[in-house]
């Protein structure tokens, strides 16, 4: 097992995100209580074809560690080459499969959750991740079916074909991110294999998170959208804190700011105003800030409104 990752106690995941989990975000929760985080779900084809936008999407933070790479395909041959692209790269420890991905664009090029509707495809190219890497782990990303449930044979095929351990996230493709999560489904899935299981989806609170744990006996949760806007909830459930002091959210808050400017230069500010919207959510003013923050883009000046916004903060 990798050093810094354990399953002998529940793991806490950063969910791939597209659009919110880059580099910035994910080296603020590893800095204040995720074991483990994951980069932005990338093209197999774009990684095998040497796009450097995709290239530069592998970039990590030094606080990640261990680190996963999460990719999508449908080519058996063209993940084997995207797969010796990654064994260039160092510092990453894992390579995901992403087996779960809801979205039409993803799924009309057959890969995804598109995966799912072809099990003996998705073995073969588990296998094939996992005789190709030179990582120390292989994961697989799955959904609990595409139309129906057929859970237990997914999960199956995944711990059949070598995975090292599996994220399930409890809905259908069909279910996109609106139906009702089925922890139930997590749970027998834990039940069915030996492999660790980490469960995914509507997990927004530390309440949530504590109680998902316990319900399916999963070995750890992944959180995607609850912690956009919260990624305290790893500092929680690191140190068992129901409650977050408004003095340590002010501090990840401007961790968060000050890394995506280290991260995109002063675009960074322009980037960062959905997060603004976000964080202020709940507090008093936060519409004037809002209004504030999408005409702005100096550095200096939108920090500044920022750190005092939050230094002086009060719930609505």
């Amino acid at each position: 097992m990798i050093e810094n990752l354990s399953f002998e106690k529940p793991l806490y995941v950063l969910a791939p995100l597209a659009g919110f989990t880059d580099l910035p975000l994910r080296s603020v929760v590893k800095k204040f209580g995720a074991d483990l985080t994951v980069s932005e779900m990338l093209s197999s084809n774009a990684l095998a074809h040497g796009s450097q936008k995709t290239l530069k999407m592998l970039e990590k933070s030094p606080f990640e560690d261990p680190y996963s790479v999460q990719i999508a395909g449908n080519d058996v041959d063209i993940v084997k080459q995207a797969v010796e692209i990654l064994n260039e790269q160092e510092g990453i420890d894992i390579i995901d499969l992403n087996c779960g991905c809801p979205v039409p664009k993803v799924v009309g090029h057959g890969s995804g959750s598109s995966l799912l509707l072809n099990l003996p495809l998705m073995g073969e190219i588990i296998q094939t991740i996992k005789a190709t890497s030179n990582k120390k782990l292989t994961s697989v990303k799955i959904r609990l079916g595409f139309e129906e449930k057929n859970h237990i044979e997914i999960a199956k095929v995944v711990e059949d074909s070598g995975a090292d351990f599996l994220a399930v996230h409890g809905r259908t493709r069909a279910g996109k991110f609106k139906a009702p999560v089925d922890y139930d489904a997590i749970a027998e899935i834990k039940e069915a294999v030996s492999i660790p299981v980490i469960a995914n989806g509507d997990i927004d609170s530390y309440e949530k998170a504590k109680w998902v744990l316990e319900h399916t006996g999963a070995d750890g949760v992944m959180i995607g959208r609850g912690a956009v806007g919260a990624p305290w909830i790893f500092h929680q459930l690191r140190n068992g804190e129901a409650n977050v002091d408004l003095a340590l959210k002010h501090e990840i808050i401007m961790e968060h700011f000050d890394k995506m400017i280290e991260f995109y230069g002063a675009y960074g500010a322009i980037l960062f105003r959905k997060h603004a919207h976000t964080y202020t959510k709940g507090y008093r003013g936060a519409s004037a800030l809002r209004n504030q923050v999408n005409t702005i883009s100096d550095v200096t000046e939108f920090r500044d409104i920022l750190d005092e916004f939050f230094s002086k903060a009060e719930l609505a």
